[in-house]
């Protein structure tokens, strides 16, 4: 028998499926079906999230400031429709498990709503904001019921804290690279679905996303399984008890307001790139050529379970978010000269930090689950993780309400020649908020002090309970 040692990396190319599994090592197929779970997310979401807005001011002709508000409302309802979907995870207990029949219920509705986003009815204006509120919010709270199973069946998967940094960094490889294909694809091919008609064209596309996702979710379903179960996860776990998981769990809390904070400055940035390059620059022709470069945090993400080995889970965080505000200050200096060369170096460089940052999140998540099993005695995988997909979001909406208001504050008009009021908010969304978030994340991340140490000790606990809770139910 195979004793399993949960904590460290495995030299285990002589050993079966079945000895790999006893430690906790997935097969490829389902390492795979992971991470393309998250191809699948950002390719859709990364449309909505870096397009959208444009969509909204610039093809619908919805005003920047009501856009604005639409999104300050949806992360209100962000308040509830996160943690509602960790309980439903937490109450939920099929065949499938707890987090995997989700993927398989949920992503119809999903891929229906990222169309109707994208959809240009012919309304009055008070029609078009209406019909922006149902299906933005829509698509928002169906994103969540779709991306916060990825995330808390992931310490179901394994027990492994090496194997989940290599599901970690696998997805975010895949989430990577499908939020760079769309954002390079995503204007070449409105162009081509619409001919001159970009309500056509952006229709299209998201069609093809829609799509896209579907087909995907269905292969992740029948791929996946949970293998990691306590004695309360076979039960669905009243509200109360879950909530219990999250008393005095320091490093979860660290991790959802570092969560909260980053994706903030990320979706500001993201959101009005277009802009950026169009109205500041003068070159809209480049928005798929910048974009290209987000595909540098693939390298970086590659690179990041062999730095995590050689320096720990904090310092390598610590780094990518060094680096990250490093290439933000580039940027700062190529907006200010209009040099189109230093702007692109400095994407490059902030990109390749954030490829670190976006193979731990998930992670250090991860851990804060068993961190509150050790703790208080509950593992509750819903409640723990949906608040990363809440406050993801949440900061993301606070980032896109930012965009929204600073555009309408600086007079913003569609299609025109910008005022200087106007071009200042646009380079202050997309270099100085993302670089302001980046140093809050930092400061952040060196409060976390689950150490090597400590989640060694933590994961050899567990795993002994675990397996003398599978001896006790047989």
């Amino acid at each position: 028998m195979i004793k399993s040692d949960p904590v460290g990396p495995h030299h285990v190319t002589h050993l079966t499926t079945a000895q790999k599994l006893a430690q906790g090592i997935l097969p490829w197929h389902e390492r795979l079906s992971y991470g393309i779970s998250d191809f699948a997310c950002s390719f859709t979401f990364s449309l909505v999230g870096t397009y959208l807005m444009y969509f909204y001011t610039d093809v619908f002709g919805i005003q920047a400031a009501a856009v604005g508000t639409l999104m300050l409302v949806a992360r209100i309802v962000d308040a509830f429709d996160g943690p509602f979907w960790g309980i439903m995870i937490d109450h939920t207990h099929t065949k499938w498990g707890k987090s995997r029949p989700y993927l398989l219920w949920f992503c119809a509705p999903f891929s229906i709503f990222t169309v109707l986003c994208f959809a240009a009815p012919n309304l009055s204006m008070t029609g078009k904001i209406i019909w922006a509120y149902v299906t933005y919010i829509g698509v928002d709270v169906l994103y969540s019921a779709v991306n916060i199973p990825l995330t808390s069946i992931l310490p179901s998967l394994t027990e492994n804290s090496h194997e989940r940094v290599t599901l970690s960094t696998i997805r975010s490889l895949f989430s990577n690279f499908g939020g760079t294909l769309i954002s390079v694809i995503a204007l070449p091919l409105v162009g081509f679905f619409g001919q001159g008609n970009d309500k056509k064209g952006f229709f299209s596309l998201a069609l093809l996303a829609g799509i896209v996702f579907f087909v995907i979710y269905l292969v992740v379903f029948k791929n996946l399984r949970e293998r990691v179960h306590s004695e309360g996860s076979e039960k669905p776990l009243p509200i109360k008890t879950s909530l219990k998981a999250l008393k005095r769990n320091w490093p979860w809390v660290i991790v959802i307001v570092l969560n909260f904070v980053y994706w903030l400055g990320m979706q500001a940035k993201n959101q009005v790139t277009i802009y950026f390059f169009k109205y500041n620059l003068g070159r809209a022709d480049l928005v798929s050529f910048a974009l290209l470069f987000n595909a540098v945090s693939l390298i970086s993400v590659f690179m990041t379970p062999q730095v995590v080995l050689k320096i720990g889970k904090k310092k390598t965080m610590l780094g990518g978010l060094a680096i990250a505000i490093a290439g933000q200050l580039f940027l700062g200096i190529g907006a200010h000269m209009l040099n189109i060369a230093i702007i692109i170096f400095g994407t490059i460089i902030s990109n390749f930090g954030n490829g670190f940052i976006s193979a731990l999140i998930a992670v250090l998540l991860a851990d804060s689950v068993d961190y509150g099993e050790w703790r208080n005695g509950v593992r509750a995988e819903g409640i723990v993780t949906s608040a990363s997909s809440f406050t993801a979001k949440f900061g993301m909406g606070i980032g896109g309400a930012i965009s929204g208001f600073f555009l309408s504050l600086g007079h913003y008009v569609p299609n025109k020649t910008q005022p200087a009021s106007a071009l200042f908010a646009i380079e202050s969304d997309y270099v100085w908020v993302p670089m302001i978030a980046f140093a809050i994340s930092l400061i952040l991340v060196l409060f976390y002090q689950l150490t090597p140490k400590k989640e060694k000790e933590m994961t050899r606990y567990l795993t002994k309970k675990h397996q003398q809770e599978q001896v006790t139910t047989k």
